[in-house]
């Protein structure tokens, strides 16, 4: 008698649908009612924003979300192309090598090119080079992988930099309010996140039919779009031509970026946000099926980014309600967490719910993230140089994937346990850097410098003849210590009682340390440390 084994396959159950997006709805509706009325925050659904400034607003986040739906479109029909024309696993690790190289060698200096020519023609770029590969496939039925990841992937490049710098630049010129800025910055991930889902809906629709039309239409679905979207901004939108040069503009971004600390944090801050993200799209997959359960990954691709739409409109809750965060603290700690998160998943293989939950909790943070640092590269980087800036920090993060799948995907020499820790170490420095970047960051590490100076000054001629004390005055020497700022004040007076105590050689350490010498005393000893 033989034994049927069952095929289980894993999906998302239907009730974690409906949390992600009637929580995301319910955050965005409640939020105008919660929020302080000295700095109330603005939805697109709120009736006393300027006529003005929700006609641009609109206009754009409509034009941005067209944009989302084509790289959706692309993303999500490329599996089910590459399937389709029998490509090789080989053969698709070289088309993702050939679109990070053409990213590291190309995408990098199109910030540049966009800070100087305009982004609304960078914009309209990104729409041609979509309509070339789309053509292309309807026409030649047979297209090379490579000319059409290269565009893809110079489109991507675009995508990710150019749309948020025109926007931010012409609602500066427009005269806009400042908060309505940082509503758009998570509006665009809220909407991004929101596309990308109606894009895989839209692909499933579009091949549901027999095999010689399901790959045709796709195509020609991006065609359209993407003459809307060219037809939309040469008519509808406008930009002030730039008056910077090429050379100009290089030098001023090479200063700007080396000259100033903060940029170049926020630099390493995107590096390694990007870096982490494509990580995890290209290994998500592959975690999941790896103890070789089947699981529909189609139902757990809009689960993940309807978490990454409820993480974005978290981000107004944190940084401008009831309770504001420093947009700061509130960057390191989703670092923190994204680090933590792929640190488990490449310590050790966990169970699908736990997998699913963990990935969740990664896109939820994603979206806390992604219109915080916009609201931070606003604070510190010059509109003029913004393009640039963006471009330029993509390409550490694009060297290091483009090393990842030579090492890993082809010549496999390297895990995907090991590409995740270092995806999850360079969140942990990204961390790092939002707490250099924090106001008092840099008042406490001068702070700790004065610190050692002034402990070292006061005890370096008496603990060589003394190294019984040593134990005492290191354990007695962190409770003295209180805050950053009082530390110096402390530190002066403590080496002044460790100096007296040990000249008295008391019995005990405690007892003496209890003994407070008169001010004038100090006062008098305060002038010898200072010299």
């Amino acid at each position: 008698m033989g034994v049927v084994i069952e095929s289980v396959v894993w999906e998302p159950k239907p009730l974690l649908y409906l949390f992600l997006f009637f929580s995301s709805f319910l955050s965005i509706f409640l939020l105008p009612y919660f929020s302080n009325n000295s700095n109330r925050t603005t939805t697109i659904f709120d009736l006393g924003i300027p006529s003005s400034f929700l006609r641009f607003q609109r206009s754009f986040l409509l034009i941005y979300s067209l944009a989302s739906v084509m790289e959706g479109l692309e993303s999500v029909f490329g599996e089910f192309e590459y399937a389709y024309y029998g490509v090789s696993r080989e053969q698709m690790v070289v088309s993702l090598c050939v679109g990070s190289a053409a990213a590291l060698l190309i995408g990098t200096f199109l910030g540049i090119l966009s800070d100087v020519i305009g982004h609304k023609k960078v914009c309209v770029i990104f729409y041609i080079l979509h309509l070339f590969v789309a053509i292309w496939k309807r026409v030649t039925m047979h297209p090379s992988v490579w000319v059409a990841s290269t565009c893809l992937s110079l489109a991507s490049s675009i995508f990710s930099f150019s749309f948020e710098t025109w926007m931010v630049t012409e609602h500066e010129k427009l005269g806009h309010r400042q908060d309505s800025l940082n509503d758009t910055f998570w509006l665009m991930a809220f909407s991004e996140s929101a596309s990308l889902i109606g894009s895989q809906v839209l692909a499933n629709w579009l091949v549901d039919s027999n095999a010689e039309k399901r790959i045709v239409f796709p195509s020609i679905t991006v065609v359209f779009l993407a003459m809307m979207g060219i037809i939309y901004i040469t008519r509808e939108w406008k930009e002030s031509p730039p008056t910077a040069v090429i050379e100009g503009s290089k030098m001023s971004l090479y200063a700007c970026m080396f000259g100033d600390k903060r940029i170049r944090l926020l630099a390493w801050t995107q590096t390694c946000l990007h870096l982490s993200i494509t990580v995890f799209w290209i290994l998500w997959a592959p975690t999941l099926v790896a103890d070789g359960r089947e699981v529909h990954l189609g139902m757990i691709y809009p689960c993940l980014l309807g978490a990454r739409m409820l993480g974005s409109t978290a981000v107004p809750w944190f940084l401008s309600g009831a309770s504001p965060v420093r947009t700061e603290d509130c960057l390191l700690y989703a670092f923190v967490i994204m680090g933590l998160i792929l640190s488990i998943v490449a310590y050790d293989y966990q169970e699908i719910g736990i997998l699913m939950t963990l990935f969740c909790l990664f896109h939820a943070c994603v979206g806390v993230i992604l219109p915080s640092l916009a609201r931070l590269r606003t604070m510190y980087v010059p509109n003029e140089l913004r393009g640039g800036m963006i471009s330029l920090s993509l390409a550490p993060a694009n060297a290091a994937i483009l090393f990842f799948l030579i090492q890993g995907g082809y010549y496999r020499n390297l895990g995907n346990a090991k590409i995740m820790a270092f995806a999850a170490f360079g969140l942990f420095t990204a961390a790092s850097c939002m707490h250099m970047l924090k106001p008092g960051a840099k008042q406490l590490h001068q702070n700790w410098h004065k610190f050692c100076r002034v402990f070292v000054m006061g005890i370096k001629d008496i603990l060589p003849s003394n190294p019984d004390c040593t134990h005492g005055l290191l354990r007695f020497g962190v409770f003295k210590c209180g805050a950053a700022q009082d530390c110096l004040v402390h530190i002066r007076f403590f080496a002044f009682l460790i100096s007296r105590c040990i000249l008295t050689r008391p019995p005990h350490w405690p007892l003496a340390l209890i003994l407070v010498p008169p001010l004038d005393c100090w006062a008098t000893e305060n002038s010898v440390l200072e010299s």
